[in-house]
């Protein structure tokens, strides 16, 4: 009787644990294995990744440090997409044309770290690596944070009106962001996506 107790309370645990990780989604839904392949063959940092996905409404966490080894989420956080070309909080719309305040889908190469008017003052240039993204140093497009954005999740209210084109980060975000990113010897990919 003790052990048929105590082989149900394991598949219980069990089954609430696997729950836990499906609706975190992290795992399952970040595509781990293609943002993999690609650093290996840029020969990127392969130690971490951060990704973008779009899909997710503008007041949540929608960006995340994926750490390759450890095989988890290191940083979720808020991430405000440009105003740009008709977009709205709901409804981002995606160019790579300067001048169009839009955010462009694609990889980038996370370049030179600089001074930043906004947030906690610290910028990552971004360099696009496809078609869809190869204007990003042309528009000034870095990776930085803007104090307004929270730090935590304001769903369902929205994140809007916060970027031209650039992801921008909560301050807390950025800052943890940022311990990583400056010590890292190769480019880091970042990488934004819709589907």
């Amino acid at each position: 009787m003790t052990r048929k107790i105590l082989l149900l309370t394991c598949f219980c645990l069990l089954f609430c644990f696997s729950g836990s990780a499906q609706e975190s989604g992290f795992s399952t839904k970040l595509p781990i294995a293609e943002a993999e392949a690609f650093v290996k063959k840029k020969n990127m940092d392969a130690s971490i990744c951060i990704l973008v996905d779009m899909r997710i409404h503008s007041g949540k966490n929608r960006i995340f440090v994926w750490d390759f080894k450890k095989k988890e989420v290191l940083i979720t956080g808020l991430c405000a997409h440009g105003v740009g070309g008709g977009s709205t909080a709901n409804k981002p719309v995606f160019s790579n044309t300067i001048g169009s305040n839009c955010t462009a889908l694609g990889k980038y190469r996370i370049g030179k770290r600089g001074y930043s008017n906004w947030g906690i003052h610290i910028n990552y240039k971004m360099h696009g690596l496809e078609k869809s993204n190869d204007n990003a140093y042309a528009r000034i497009i870095v990776l930085h944070s803007y104090s307004p954005v929270q730090n935590h999740e304001i769903y369902p209210n929205t994140l809007f009106g916060q970027s031209a084109g650039c992801p921008v980060l909560a301050d807390d975000v950025m800052r943890k962001v940022d311990r990583l990113l400056k010590k890292k010897n190769k480019p880091v990919l970042l990488w934004i996506y819709n589907g």
